[in-house]
């Protein structure tokens, strides 16, 4: 009852009405004894719902009374989502229905820095494939959802210096896509993108978590209190831009030297390898040295590991998270590498912090970019707000007609 209460403050309207199926199916008489409102209000609304092809219903035979009793469900076919993560030598193109659930995707080489107008126009191109390939109208579609692999002004949408993205600065991604699909877009970090996937795929009961991405760049999306945590202007979690502590000077993609990213982002660990005579060119042929038991390869990540513990530990002793999850494509060699985290983050941090501190593998895995896309379009597209605005939109089009 305290859960229903806080997700129900107020009287409820259609839209809070409408959460309450997202979560799970309910009989017009739960709906009443959750609301408080009255029976004829509760059939009114999920009339309107129904209109709008948001809910189903199906019958269940009442054991007290021998006859039906409706049960009322949220439609997840009742519209589609593109979801696109971009890292620096990669796109995953995900579409999935309004509960997440993934129809097609597709895994593409594509560098970013070839720029904005390129690797769009390429991503565009797969959205219509995937379309086609799972049979969905695109008039069905809801919203697009896309993370960068740079810091995104939250506002506008729009990278913001991004060290790695070449020619994407100040770029209106937003514009772009809007213009191909003509939906809502959504654009955010990778990283946070990230964080909001793992978090709604494995652990929608931890309140407190962060994601550490370690790939080409390195990235942390903070999860506090249930909900993502961008920061003034967006650019919270850049922990790939924080200085090593006695780490070596490193010249960073944003300027500075000593950089996390610098340190122990691929290139750097590609430079270890080829020093100690080591033949490798990207992070899977690093993660395939280690897995194949190479001694310096392994050795290098548990190092990796170590130095990320060791900025790490200072963000521990700050937000006290009960998860980190570690992801990108270095985390695919993550024992070495989540050994080494846990080394300096259980030895740096307060003891109080890691009490209860879980430090694990992403359990999304490579899909936790597209699926925490989706899940903050469909977030954004049903909140009650959203449904509302259905709404009033579809009685203000009945009453022009």
């Amino acid at each position: 009852m305290e859960e229903l209460q806080r997700i129900l403050p107020r009287a409820p309207g259609i839209g809070e009405v409408f959460q309450l199926l997202r979560v799970e199916p309910r009989t017009r008489a739960q709906l009443v004894a959750i609301t408080g409102q009255a029976r004829s209000t509760i059939a009114a609304r999920l009339d309107t719902l129904s209109e709008l092809g948001l809910i189903g219903q199906i019958g269940e035979r009442s054991a007290a009374m021998g006859r039906p009793a409706a049960s009322f469900f949220f439609l997840p076919d009742a519209g589609a989502v593109l979801a696109i993560d971009i890292g620096a030598s990669h796109v995953r193109v995900g579409l999935t229905d309004l509960s997440v659930h993934i129809l097609a995707e597709r895994h593409l080489a594509l560098s970013v820095d070839l720029g904005p107008e390129a690797v769009l126009g390429r991503v565009v191109e797969v959205c219509r494939e995937l379309l086609v390939e799972a049979g969905i109208d695109p008039a069905r579609l809801r919203g697009v959802g896309i993370g960068v692999p740079g810091p995104v002004t939250h506002s506008t949408g729009r990278p913001s210096s991004p060290p790695i993205m070449p020619g994407w600065d100040g770029f209106d991604i937003v514009g772009r896509l809007r213009s191909a699909f003509d939906v809502p877009v959504y654009v955010d970090n990778d990283a946070n993108m990230m964080a909001i996937g793992e978090h709604a795929h494995a652990w929608k009961d931890v309140a407190d978590l962060l994601y550490v991405k370690f790939a080409t760049g390195v990235g942390l999306g903070i999860i506090l209190d249930g909900q993502i945590r961008r920061g003034a202007q967006g650019s919270s979690g850049d922990i790939g831009h924080v200085r090593v502590p006695g780490g070596p000077p490193n010249l960073c993609h944003c300027g500075g030297t000593g950089c996390l990213e610098a340190v122990i982002g691929v290139p750097a660990l590609l430079e270890q390898l080829e020093r100690a005579g080591r033949t490798a060119t990207s992070g899977a042929d690093i993660v395939a040295l280690v897995r194949s038991g190479d001694k310096t390869a392994i050795q290098v990540m548990r190092d990796a590991g170590r130095t990320a513990g060791d900025v790490l530990a200072g963000v521990v002793s700050l937000l006290n998270p009960s998860v980190i999850a570690v992801g990108g494509i270095l985390a695919q060699a993550h024992e070495q590498l989540i050994a080494g985290i846990r080394e300096s983050v259980y030895a740096k941090s307060l003891p109080l912090a890691t009490q209860n501190l879980l430090i694990t593998a992403s359990l999304a895995g490579p899909r936790a970019g597209i699926i925490g896309a989706s899940t903050l379009v469909c977030d954004q597209i049903l909140s009650p707000a959203a449904i509302e605005a259905l709404v009033d939109g579809s009685e203000a089009r009945e009453g022009e007609s």
